[in-house]
């Protein structure tokens, strides 16, 4: 994920005018919390969050294929 610094918002302006950061969001996808200067929470739409979420699903699938193909052999023989 990239991170526009115009996304940038403390935790304490987040606290005190959430309804800006929920501009950000609309505008740009995405706002970064920043607590004590570091970035601490990513607030984003949640149709965008499902996107992630569904990726991520498809990244783990991927690689347990990969697994199971690489070691076939291995666990068809455990399976007896």
């Amino acid at each position: 994920m990239q991170i526009n610094t115009d996304n940038l918002v403390s935790i304490t302006e987040a606290n005190q005018n959430f309804s800006r950061v929920a501009r950000l969001v609309d505008e740009n996808g995405a706002a970064v919390i920043l607590k004590n200067n570091v970035p601490r929470y990513v607030l984003m739409e949640f149709s965008q969050f499902q996107k992630e979420e569904i990726a991520g699903e498809e990244e783990v699938d991927r690689v347990a294929k990969r697994i199971l193909a690489k070691n076939r052999h291995a666990f068809e023989e455990l399976a007896k």
